[in-house]
C-alpha cells in the first residue's frame, strides 16, 4: 500500500514537474519569437534605408546619447551642416532642402533606434530568466552566443556605414553583405532555438538522424547563399543593370561575367556576374527546393511533406516577386517585399531543417 501511495506521488510530481517545465519553455519561446520578429522588423527596416539612401545620413555613431533625434531648429541645421561635410552630400545629394534631409535621416534614426530596442529587448528579459532558472542549461551557451553576435552585429553596423563616409559615398559591399547575413544568421538562429525548445522532453532524436537532415541542410545553406549574394546585389547596385528575364542583354550567359583580374573578384565587385549568380542561385534553389518535395512524397513523414510543400510554394512566389522587381527597376516596395520573401523562405528552411532532426524520414 505504500509502496502504490509513493508511486503515485512519484507520479504527480513528475507529471507536475513537466507543466512547470512546459510553462517555463513556453514563456521563453514566446520571448524569443518576439526577439526574432523584431528583428525581422529590422532588417526589413534595413532595406528601406538602402533603397531610400538613407543609411549615411547619420554621420556619427553615438551608442547613449544617439538615442535621442534633434530636439530645435537649430539642432537640425547643425547636424545637417555636419552632413553636409560629407562625401554623399558634396555628390550625390546636392542641394537638398533641409526637410529632405529630414525624411533621409528619420529612417536612418528609426533603424539604429530599433537596433537598440533589440538589445534591450534580448538582453533584460535574458537576466530576468536566467535568475529565475528557467533557461534550461543545454541553451545558455547558445544564449550567450547569441548575445556576442548581437554586440558584434552593432559594431559591423557602424563598420559598414563608415566605409561610405570617406571618399566614395558608398558603403563596401563587402560591409553591407557581412551586416545582412549576420543579421540573418542571428534570426535563423533564434527561431531553430525556439523551435528546438519547443519540442523539448517530447520528441527525441531518432536512428536515421543524418540522411534524415542531409538534403533540409542543402536547401538551407542555399536560400542563405541567395540572400548573401542579395547583399551583393543590393552592395553594388546590380539589379538596376539587364533588367530583363530571362535573358541578360539578349544573352542567357551574359558577355563580361569574367571582366574583373583576378578571377574570383567577379562574384564580389562585377556587377554583371552578381546578378548573373543571384539568378542562378535562385534556379538551383527552386529545383533542390521541387526534388525535396517529391522525395519527402514518397515518404510517410506527413510533417515533412507540409513543410516542404511550404518552402517549394514559397520559393517559387520568391522568385517570380525578384523577377518583378528586376524589370521594374528595384522600386523601394518591391525592394523591400523582395526581401521579405527571402526571409519567409529563410524562416520555412530553418523549420524544415529543424523538424527534419526529429522526424524519421523513411518508414
Amino acid at each position: 500500500m505504500r509502496t502504490s501511495s509513493s508511486l503515485l506521488f512519484l507520479s504527480d510530481e513528475i507529471s507536475h514537474q513537466r507543466t512547470d517545465d512546459y510553462s517555463r519553455n513556453r514563456a521563453v519561446v514566446i520571448w524569443l519569437v518576439a526577439c526574432a520578429v523584431t528583428i525581422l522588423g529590422m532588417i526589413l527596416l534595413g532595406g528601406v534605408t538602402r533603397l531610400t539612401g538613407s543609411g549615411l545620413s547619420m554621420v556619427d555613431w553615438r551608442p547613449i546619447m544617439g538615442i535621442f533625434p534633434p530636439m530645435s531648429n537649430e539642432s537640425w541645421i547643425a547636424v545637417f551642416e555636419q552632413y553636409k561635410l560629407f562625401p554623399e552630400y558634396q555628390y550625390v545629394n546636392t542641394g537638398i532642402s533641409l526637410l529632405e534631409f529630414k525624411t533621409l535621416f528619420w529612417f536612418e534614426y528609426a533603424h539604429r533606434l530599433l537596433g537598440r530596442f533589440i538589445g534591450l529587448l534580448f538582453f533584460l528579459p535574458l537576466l530576468y530568466f536566467w535568475r529565475n532558472g528557467d533557461i534550461p542549461r543545454c541553451i545558455k551557451p547558445h544564449m550567450l552566443i547569441l548575445l556576442l553576435l548581437g554586440a558584434v552585429q552593432g559594431l559591423l553596423g557602424w563598420y559598414m556605414v563608415k566605409s561610405g563616409l570617406a571618399d566614395n559615398p558608398h558603403v563596401s559591399q563587402y560591409r553591407l553583405m557581412s551586416h545582412l547575413c549576420l543579421a540573418v544568421l542571428i534570426f535563423g538562429y533564434i527561431i531553430f532555438i525556439s523551435a528546438e525548445l519547443r519540442r523539448r522532453n517530447t520528441v527525441g532524436l531518432l536512428k536515421n538522424y543524418k540522411h534524415a537532415t542531409a538534403f533540409p541542410a542543402v536547401l538551407l545553406t542555399l536560400t542563405f547563399v541567395m540572400i548573401a549574394l542579395g547583399g551583393l546585389v543590393a552592395g553594388t547596385k546590380s539589379g538596376q543593370i539587364y533588367n530583363t528575364f530571362p535573358h541578360m542583354n539578349g544573352e542567357l550567359v551574359p558577355t563580361g561575367l569574367l571582366a574583373l583580374s583576378p578571377m574570383w573578384i567577379n562574384i564580389f565587385e562585377n556587377p554583371v556576374m552578381i546578378q548573373f549568380s543571384h539568378r542562378t542561385v535562385a534556379w538551383v534553389l527552386l529545383v533542390a527546393g521541387i526534388a525535396y518535395f517529391l522525395f519527402v512524397n514518397v515518404t510517410k513523414s506527413s510533417h515533412l511533406k507540409i513543410m516542404a510543400g511550404l518552402l517549394m510554394v514559397a520559393i517559387f512566389f520568391q522568385g517570380m516577386l525578384g523577377i518583378f522587381t528586376l524589370l521594374n527597376k528595384v522600386p523601394v516596395v518591391l525592394g523591400v517585399l523582395h526581401q521579405g520573401g527571402a526571409m519567409v523562405v529563410f524562416l520555412i528552411a530553418v523549420l524544415l531543417y529543424q523538424r527534419s532532426r526529429h522526424i524519421e524520414i523513411m518508414s
